[in-house]
Formats: C-alpha cells, structure tokens, sequence
C-alpha cells in the first residue's frame, strides 16, 4: 500500500485573494491565442493590453510576497511571469527592493523621478512618457552589476536569472520566426505597453511627491507625514490589486495587497498631504497631463524645495 506521503501535491496559494491573479495570468494567453487564430479583435484587444499591465503588477506582488507555498511552483511563476511579460522577473530584487524600497524616493533611489539630468523635479505629460526610458538608462546598469556579483558569489542564483533572459528571447524569436507581424501585434506590442506602465507607474506615484530621507523612527511616529508617494483610490485599486495604495504598501512591504485597504485607511491616508490622495487614477492623468498643458492650475505642486533636489 503507497503511503500518503508518496502522492504529489498541487501547489498551494499562499492566500486566496490570489486567485484573482491566476485568473489574469491564465486569461491572457487566451485571448492572445484566440486571436492569433481567429484575427484581430479590439474588445479581446483592450483586454490583452490591460492584462499586460495587470501581470506587471502580480510580478511586483509575487516579489514582494511569493505566490505559493513551495519553491518549484514559485519558480514556476517566476519563469511564467517572465514569458507573458517579455522581460526577466529578477530584475525587481535589485531594482525595487533593495533600491526602491531602502531609499523611498529619496536621493540615493537611482529610480526617483527627479534627476537634475533629467530635468530636476517635474509632473508633466513629458515627464511621464520619458520616465520609463530615463529609469532603463539608470537601471540596466544596476542589474548588470547585480548578475555580475551573482556570477561570482552565487552562481546557481546567476544561470537562475540567465534562464529568464534565455526564456523571453527565445519565446520572442520562436514567435517571430512562426509570424512576425502576429508576433508583433499579438505579444511584443502589448508586452511593450506593460512594460511601459511598470516603469512609469513609478512616475504617477512619485513626481513631485517629497524626497527628503526620513529616520525608521520618524515614520513611526503618529504625527510625522508620510509624503513620499501619491496614493489612487478607486477602481484603480480592486482591479489592479491595490497598486494604488502605495504609502501603506512601502510601509508594509510584507503585507498581501489585500490587506492595503485596511491599512491605507486606518493609518496612512491621514498622514498624507491631501495633495498626494487622489480620487482615481485616470481622473488624475486626466486633469494634470493633458488639462495641465493649458490650464496651470490643473498642475501639480512640488512637496520639496527646490535646493533639496540631488
């Protein structure tokens, strides 16, 4: 008679909000692949764009608190992670934890927003379109550090990370290679565009929020604001699981996304200046990227002096 313990396991989720992230990992080869048969179609084409953005997000999540319990089903979606979204998923250690998350914002974050080279601390459409090409040029650097140290003090972690580069080219030229303008429109295009809102994500939640370091102890304290980061209520949050929620996200790094809400509302919002909670995210683009452009009260107000900027 086998015993109990010689049958294999389904992996387990971690917690079972999370299943609303396998539904979006599962849905967007789907659509990609219903129309890779059947032709163009705009609705399942919306739906693919946005489900692009949608994996960035869990890929930011699953960093931040893995998926599962057990290493090969977390490997697993570390690869996954990496063949929907068109770039290797090691790259947010080095570039969102132990750079974003230690430094907040301020001027030892490579990925802060305002880089006098960049044209000093500003909130505009321009900003934001060249935000996600002005943090590649400070990051791939970083990362190529990262796997340098990787090769020479942990190189199974290294061909870990050569594996992910391995799998996005390659999926890439099998897919061109089978039919490059399905292959362009159907992955590479909505890949791009996930990628774009991964990085300049980073620019809505930041721009002109306030850099200056402050202590562990000072965020501790009850009184001191905590305006660092813009935060998004609405729709925004049960869609795209509470990525607008970033001042209780970085305070709690730990925390399932699920338990932002909470968070958000009991401890943080109240320490924010009013300025950086907004109502919705699109209602924000809205009002500061395009009305901004004629109507300069639309615009955004810096939260640090100009002499603090690095």
């Amino acid at each position: 008679m086998r015993s109990r313990a010689s049958h294999p396991r389904l992996p387990r989720l971690r917690h079972w909000r999370d299943w609303q992230s396998v539904a979006y990992l599962l849905g967007l080869p789907l659509v990609v692949c219903w129309q890779w048969t059947h032709g163009l179609h705009w609705l399942l084409y919306g739906i693919t764009l946005f489900l692009t953005l949608g994996t960035g997000v869990i890929h930011h999540n699953h960093t931040h608190q893995r998926m599962w319990h057990g290493r090969w089903a977390n490997r697993c979606t570390d690869y996954g992670l990496t063949l929907l979204q068109g770039h290797p998923t090691f790259v947010f250690w080095p570039a969102h934890v132990a750079n974003h998350h230690r430094f907040r914002h301020g001027p030892r974050d490579i990925a802060r927003t305002y880089r006098p080279e960049f044209g000093g601390d500003t909130n505009h459409l321009w900003g934001y379109v060249l935000h996600p090409l002005q943090a590649a040029w400070v990051l791939y650097p970083l990362f190529l550090r990262w796997l340098g140290r990787l090769r020479l003090h942990s190189p199974g972690a290294f061909r870990y990370c050569l594996g992910q580069y391995a799998l996005w080219l390659g999926s890439w030229a099998f897919f061109l290679a089978l039919d490059w303008q399905k292959a362009l429109i159907f992955i590479i295009v909505p890949q791009l565009h996930g990628l774009h809102w991964l990085l300049a994500t980073n620019y809505l939640q930041h721009a002109h929020a306030d850099g200056r370091p402050l202590t562990r102890a000072q965020r501790m304290m009850p009184g001191t604001p905590l305006n660092y980061a813009r935060n998004f209520e609405g729709w925004v949050n049960p869609l795209l699981f509470n990525i607008g929620l970033h001042t209780a996200h970085h305070e709690h790094p730990q925390a399932h996304w699920s338990q932002l809400t909470r968070l958000h509302a009991d401890h943080y919002r109240a320490r924010v200046d009013p300025a950086l909670n907004e109502a919705g995210l699109l209602r924000y683009m809205g009002r500061v990227f395009v009305l901004g452009l004629v109507w300069p009260a639309a615009r955004t107000r810096p939260q640090m002096p100009a002499n603090a900027i690095q």
